[in-house]
């Protein structure tokens, strides 16, 4: 059921339902094993005395590791509780239950064990430190729930000292999610992405990670706004490091001034920020066949009823009440899938554009329509295509291990 302005009927007391379920459980997430242990023979292969031999084989050789523990099928999910959901700064043991939350969506969707961590520091680099000391454990490492700009801070640091997969899902999942969306939306109107004018609106990590990353898909024209308006190399004054390093790869024309200002004569306005700061008169400020992904929680940009009757083609939110929901889930668990299932030392952008990609092809040309641009969470063939097409990208750009 559409919503109207407000929570839907769906969501109606979602929080203390909510609540409640997290009491009755007492968490999400319970360990199983994989052994049973029901007698004396049971007990000395599943620990002492048999355990010892896999001990000396992974002394001899370290790489086994990946053979005869957890590690293969393991992903650490880590915050510090920084900038958990729409909450803010609420501390690493407020972001525990999103960390739980995670987990629960790593095995439902793609069977991948994992384990919820809080860091109790905002230190970057003592972050960077205890994450990469127990890093031996896993598989792969999702950063979660992480302000900026220490999360692309702590990321490059960890990317270089460990040896399996560094992935701030915040970052690179939106993303890849948005692409796949874009892609489709594009080919809905008849648009190519090197041919449009895109605004992002929002400078945090999101809004500068899907810049970067529609630059290296093809984008030619972007311009990232934060609060005071345009970015620009024009004007770098004030500006963070993290703004001035976009500063110098977007808004080729330097243009200037509110979002208003640069939205108009746009193809399209990408939201990952905060609720309302794009209106119906902006929008119809915009090119013929108007994109709008306005995907901030829980209150959009701008409500797609509202882009719509002002002349917008297509539109895509974050909500689930909506069509058209760029939601992470459609990324992490065949991108961490993927890479896991050939070992991948990284996670680069070859395999985030191979996700992408894969998204976008589950929609053939027939099926694609203004509500059906991206494919439902609940889709059974997204975690497959998603993994397949990620563990190919791995081994061509050779970070597989096998």
């Amino acid at each position: 059921m559409m919503c109207n302005k407000g929570e839907s009927n769906m969501s109606e007391n979602i929080y203390k339902r909510s609540l409640d379920l997290h009491k009755k459980l007492k968490g999400k997430l319970s360990v199983s094993c994989r052994k049973t242990v029901d007698t004396m023979e049971d007990l000395a292969l599943v620990y002492t005395p048999g355990v010892a031999e896999p001990c000396r084989a992974i002394k001899e050789n370290p790489e086994l590791l990946w053979d005869v523990t957890i590690k293969n099928n393991l992903v650490a999910v880590i915050t510090d509780g920084t900038a958990v959901l729409g909450l803010g700064d609420i501390g690493a043991a407020a972001g525990m239950p999103v960390m739980e939350g995670k987990s629960c969506l790593f095995k439902r969707f793609a069977g991948i064990d994992s384990i919820p961590l809080a860091v109790t520091t905002t230190d970057v680099d003592e972050f960077v430190n205890i994450v990469s000391k127990i890093s031996t454990s896993f598989g792969g490492i999702n950063l979660e729930d992480i302000s900026a700009p220490r999360c692309f801070e702590i990321e490059k640091k960890l990317k270089e000292k460990v040896d399996i997969p560094v992935f701030h899902d915040d970052q690179h999942g939106t993303a890849v999610i948005c692409l796949a969306a874009l892609h489709n939306a594009l080919r809905l109107v008849g648009k190519k992405i090197g041919d449009v004018r895109i605004i992002m609106g929002g400078a945090g990590a999101a809004g500068i990670c899907i810049a970067k990353y529609l630059l290296s898909a093809g984008a030619k024209d972007v311009i990232v706004c934060n609060r005071k308006g345009a970015i620009s190399s024009s004007d770098i004054d004030g500006l963070r490091d993290s703004h001035v390093e976009v500063s110098r790869i977007t808004n080729p024309y330097k243009l200037t001034g509110s979002v208003a200002d640069v939205v108009r004569g746009a193809d399209v306005f990408i939201g990952v920020s905060v609720p309302g700061i794009l209106t119906s008169e902006m929008v119809q400020t915009m090119n013929q066949d108007a994109i709008v992904f306005a995907l901030a929680n829980p209150i959009p940009e701008i409500f797609p009823e509202d882009a719509i009757a002002a002349g917008a083609a297509v539109v895509a939110t974050g909500r689930s009440d909506y069509p058209n929901q760029v939601n992470n889930c459609l990324g992490f668990p065949g991108i961490f899938r993927g890479a896991l299932d050939v070992r991948a030392r990284e996670i680069n952008e070859e395999m985030k554009l191979a996700a992408s990609r894969a998204l976008s092809e589950l929609i053939s040309d027939e099926e694609l329509t203004k509500d059906y641009i991206i494919p439902n969470v609940l889709d059974v063939r997204v975690v497959s295509a998603v993994a397949n097409a990620v563990s190919k990208a791995a081994r061509e750009t050779g970070v597989a291990r096998i």
